[in-house]
């Protein structure tokens, strides 16, 4: 302390000045040209006079400089990197600090795999902050790996790095004052945490029964429409903008001048390829400019808005005493980023890291083979009808929500038959965790394969083994090579592996860095042109989400076809 002060009373030289920057004001929403002086990883000044000193400058020569961004709401997971290498694909993109919420592995692994995330958070260079997942299971429809009640999430409370309760998304627990959920909520409260919701079609008096169990966030907002409704109820809202899920444009005419504090950017779940290629939350900036927005609004809700939301006090802006973590742009409208700084060290420049990689955290053994699939064969995948008319899971592209479809299909001898002309394909969700042996075939509509099958072992949030296909030998190919390589991506066709990308981390994440993983992944998104040559929309990432019972409007469990707005099982065929 001594230091700073006495650098701040120019008695002796910051450690770094960055000169003649167009920095950004986030408080006034103003742009001043200074200079950033920076001590200890903190910044002491922004100067306008060039009164300070340091041992080491650089000249920003007039170029725009703004606070690290901040995703509010992210699943390290979706990324299928470990915390470290995800750190390093973020930081070139200017993002120097995340809310993140590991309900993917907690699902697989229970408490060890919140210990792994939060252990091989503490070697990353950016900031990794964490939410004790809420619901694992998301729901009781489903079978998940584990199982996490208040009493197994207490022993992370006094973690510096875990903030609240992660996103509450069983919206039925809580408007029926289920016990298990209602004192997860309380161990969050009574630690001074802030509890993250996960609001997905809820109306206003449900939002309001939200409010009153103290829920602060919703990042499911789809429409202006949903986002005023929170607002207006006194809750954040995370406007999402991720590989499904992209709804930054549909919300942004909801903000204005007035409310503009009560909202920040989030991408949820967003794969490794498309984070490398554009980012995260300078990508979500570069929209809402596009859209029409004032720069320095959009820089303020992706930085300061956070970082206030989640009472993260030392940074979100460049004044003194904040951390030094700042941005220099190149360009601000595309928000084409030149270099970027973490607590006053420049760590990455023209989208490269400057460091290299810190040791890993071993994982545990447990979590390295936790995918338990049975030899499976075509007889597994048989649906049964005795009439034409059936419910259907239909896809949105580009969202996580499906329709409800009720149509004719083919029945062949008393069974489903696919249609590829009709895309009318079989979907699968089979339990991978603990052997239990349980199993669900269903109908889905949208996703345009013309031949083959893909399976994947992410599927949210349980993350049970899930295929599609055209037929069922393919089906049966695609489940067992996963089992074969403990999880992961997999693209088949006739019977032959097209590409495949191994998961051994909990069936979710890779072992190895971003540069092969991306290679791979590639390799997986080629495969699926083969037997869908149209295709435009994240495949992979749609299915995924077919199998989260809490996200409208029918999805599959491993237990049954599931009505959301139900909230219950239905049958496939309509009655």
């Amino acid at each position: 302390m001594k230091k700073l002060i006495a650098i701040s009373q120019h008695q002796i030289e910051a450690d770094f000045i960055l000169r003649n920057a167009m920095v950004a004001d986030v408080f006034l929403l103003q742009w001043k040209k200074a200079d950033l002086v920076v001590a200890n990883g903190r910044i002491i000044a922004v100067d306008s006079e060039g009164n300070y000193k340091a041992k080491h400058e650089e000249n920003a020569n007039g170029r725009y400089c703004i606070p690290g961004l901040i995703d509010a709401h992210i699943h390290i997971e979706s990324s299928m990197l470990t915390p470290e290498h995800f750190s390093r694909i973020l930081l070139p993109h200017g993002v120097t600090t995340a809310i993140t919420d590991p309900h993917e592995i907690a699902n697989v692994a229970g408490t060890k795999g919140l210990s792994y995330m939060i252990d091989e958070a503490r070697h990353a260079l950016m900031d990794i902050y964490y939410m004790l997942p809420s619901s694992v299971p998301a729901t009781s429809f489903e079978h998940a790996g584990a199982i996490l009640k208040a009493a197994d999430l207490a022993q992370f409370t006094k973690d510096e790095q875990v903030l609240g309760l992660a996103e509450v998304m069983d919206f039925a627990a809580v408007l029926n004052g289920d016990d298990d959920m209602l004192e997860k909520i309380q161990l969050g409260l009574d630690n001074d945490m802030i509890i993250d919701g996960h609001a997905a079609g809820l109306n206003a008096k449900q939002i309001t029964g939200y409010r009153a169990a103290n829920i602060h966030t919703d990042h499911e907002c789809v429409n202006a429409e949903e986002a005023i409704e929170r607002v207006t109820q006194g809750m954040f809202v995370l406007m999402r903008e991720g590989s499904a899920a992209k709804n930054v444009r549909a919300i942004l005419p909801a903000v204005s001048a007035q409310n503009a504090r009560r909202f920040a950017f989030c991408t949820d779940d967003k794969h490794l390829d498309e984070i490398i290629e554009e980012g995260t939350i300078n990508a979500s900036i570069a929209i809402a400019i596009k859209e029409g927005m004032e720069p320095l609004q959009a820089i303020q809700i992706a930085s300061l808005n956070a970082a206030e939301c989640y009472r993260l006090h030392n940074v979100g802006a460049l004044a003194a005493g904040f951390q030094a973590d700042f941005v220099l742009l190149d360009d601000l409208e595309t928000m084409q980023i030149a270099a970027v700084w973490k607590r006053g060290e420049k760590v990455a420049e023209n989208g490269v890291m400057l460091s290299s990689a810190a040791t890993l955290t071993e994982v545990p053994a447990s979590i390295l083979q936790s995918v338990q699939l049975p030899n499976i064969t075509v007889e597994d995948f048989k649906l049964p009808l005795t009439q034409s008319l059936v419910n259907i899971i239909e896809i949105i592209p580009h969202q996580i929500i499906t329709k409800k479809l009720t149509a004719h299909v083919d029945v062949v001898d008393g069974e489903f038959v696919p249609s590829i002309d009709k895309d009318y394909l079989k979907i699968a969700v089979f339990e991978r965790h603990l052997q239990r042996g349980t199993k669900s075939v269903a109908i889905v509509h949208g996703l345009g394969l013309q031949a083959g099958a893909v399976a994947t072992t992410i599927s949210h949030d349980s993350h049970n083994a899930i295929v599609v296909g055209t037929n069922d030998e393919d089906m049966a190919t695609a489940l067992n090579a996963l089992q074969e390589m403990q999880g992961g991506l997999i693209v088949v066709k006739d019977g032959k592996v097209l590409a495949q990308m191994a998961l051994p981390i909990g069936g979710i994440m890779t072992n190895v860095d971003a540069s092969i993983a991306t290679k791979e992944l590639h390799a997986v998104h080629e495969a699926l042109h083969i037997l869908h040559p149209t295709l435009s929309f994240h495949l992979f990432l749609t299915l995924s989400f077919l199998a989260l019972p809490v996200i409208p409007s029918l999805k599959l469990t491993d237990t049954g076809l599931f009505d959301v707005e139900a909230f219950e099982h239905i049958n496939i065929e309509v009655k």
